[in-house]
């Protein structure tokens, strides 16, 4: 279990991965933003499975419950050392899978790189039954928050476009 919010040590390590990046550019005048998703079961942090086995562990605990996705975000200024971090966070509704749907799933090696063991926007996305909140989150990057984040330090971007089929 966590001592404090979840929120507050996904952003302690977004800024922490932000800031050695800006020691290696500074003095030069650039923005690095900095980035950490998680998935939180029960107010622990899940993180990514070690192995095969930890990540049917964590499929296994997931199945039929909600749990947060939290990514964490900073900017560092490396320029002036200025600092800001934001946190979203998504709810997520896995299914109720079966054990031989976690097997095959863990086989396709897609769970080893990511937290709590799936990847909405690949094969895991079958697992899951709803995503509450930002979609982008869920996958690794909150879009419009980043946006946002960036817009406040001078960094304009155009909106995306709606794709046309």
């Amino acid at each position: 279990m966590l001592s404090g919010p979840p929120e507050g040590a996904v952003t302690a390590l977004a800024l922490a991965k932000a800031r050695v990046v800006a020691l290696e550019v500074a003095p030069a005048a650039a923005l690095v933003l900095g980035a950490d998703t998680e998935v939180v079961l029960d107010g622990r942090l899940l993180g990514k499975p070690r192995d095969a086995a930890h990540a049917v562990e964590m499929l296994q605990m997931l199945r039929g419950r909600v749990h947060d996705v939290i990514t964490g975000l900073a900017v560092v200024d490396a320029a002036t050392g200025g600092e800001e971090t934001d946190a979203v966070t998504s709810r997520v509704r896995m299914g109720d899978y079966s054990a031989a749907e976690i097997e095959a799933y863990v086989a396709t090696g897609e769970p080893f790189d990511k937290a709590g063991g799936y990847a909405v926007q690949g094969e895991g996305g079958r697992l899951v039954r709803e995503v509450e909140g930002c979609f982008t989150n869920v996958v690794g990057l909150p879009v419009e928050a980043t946006r946002r984040l960036l817009a406040r330090w001078g960094l304009e971007s155009p909106a995306p476009r709606p794709s046309v089929s």
